[in-house]
């Protein structure tokens, strides 16, 4: 699933080298962080959320598959 953080939000960035993704596993949770540089937190987020949002969704339904929880977490 951190590939498939990391690929979605190079794919938004204007700089791709910024972009970091952290994982850490608590129990049947895991926790993503992404970092971006600061100029490109906009185009991650998107107008309202709808980007963060979108991302959430399909690391929800990825979890579910493997029967664990998923949380991103955009700093």
């Amino acid at each position: 699933m951190k590939e498939l953080v990391e690929y979605i939000a190079k794919a938004l960035v204007t700089d791709p080298s910024q972009v970091r993704v952290e994982e850490e596993e608590k129990g049947d949770t895991i926790i993503l962080r992404l970092y971006v540089a600061p100029e490109d937190m906009g185009r991650v987020i998107g107008r309202g959320g709808r980007v963060a949002n979108a991302m959430r969704t399909l690391l929800r339904v990825a979890g579910i598959r493997q029967g664990k929880r998923v949380t991103l977490e955009i700093g």
